[in-house]
């Protein structure tokens, strides 16, 4: 078995997540794996380094999957973008050891959250970024952003109450930056729970906004509790930027 790995970007506006589900057909795995599965004359499985949720972006998600034969690499990329649609495409391919796994061998990754915040919106960036016009306090949110960075129990920043695995997860670092009207943050870390990074925007955007004291973070990760934590932030301002082996 011939083990490749390909880096995707895709714009998620339109599907419902990366996951290939029973009852949704429109998933960016499963419109990945049919064109596999035709190549390699077999169905054929597509590994994502993550789950991104419906309307989620990507501009370097990564993903593995086996071919029976030997085949060029630059063939295979050619051929499974002919099929693609023009919202989905293989930017690199490479063929890699068998062992390797998109998601169990990813170290890092980086998330980036977009928030306009202007009352004039941007027409050909509206589908990336999340438009917000009350007046943020940058640096208000570079303090809560501190308190987040280290390893902690993330449950009160999880949307999956049934979660049965471990919520430890290490955020190695949160950069905010202005750019203009926009507001960046870029999450790094060692991997991130069901809307974590959606949850941890919403509350440094409400740190900013005046809304939620930055020095009850602490005490809002020791509860372990999501109802005491910040809003989740719409899905169309994040993008998985890229991943990390």
């Amino acid at each position: 078995m011939y083990n490749y790995k390909i880096e995707i970007q895709y714009d998620g506006t339109d599907y419902n997540g990366w996951q290939k589900q029973a009852s949704k057909a429109n998933t960016i795995q499963w419109r990945f794996e049919r064109i596999v599965s035709e190549l390699n004359g077999e169905e054929t499985q597509v590994i994502g380094s993550g789950r991104t949720d419906a309307g989620v972006h990507a501009s370097g998600q990564v993903a593995n999957f086996y071919l029976k034969d030997r085949l060029d690499e630059n063939y295979v990329k050619d051929y499974i973008n002919k099929y693609l649609p023009n919202d989905i495409s293989v930017v690199s391919i490479s063929l890699v050891p068998e062992r390797f796994h998109s998601r169990y061998n990813a170290k890092k990754k980086v998330y980036l959250y977009r928030i306009l915040n202007d009352l004039q919106s941007d027409v050909f960036q509206s589908r990336y970024v999340y438009k917000y016009t009350k007046t943020l306090d940058i640096e208000e949110m570079k303090k809560a952003a501190s308190k987040l960075i280290g390893t902690h129990d993330f449950m009160s920043f999880c949307a999956n109450k049934r979660i049965k695995k471990s919520t430890v997860r290490t955020v190695y670092s949160i950069d905010i930056n202005k750019i203009g009207s926009e507001i960046q943050m870029e999450f790094c870390g060692d991997g991130f729970l069901y809307n974590m990074v959606r949850i941890m925007a919403g509350t440094i955007l409400q740190c900013g906004a005046g809304e939620f004291n930055s020095s009850k973070i602490p005490d809002v990760i020791k509860s372990r509790n999501r109802q005491l934590a910040g809003i989740t932030l719409p899905s169309c301002g994040l993008m998985l930027k890229r991943v990390e082996y």
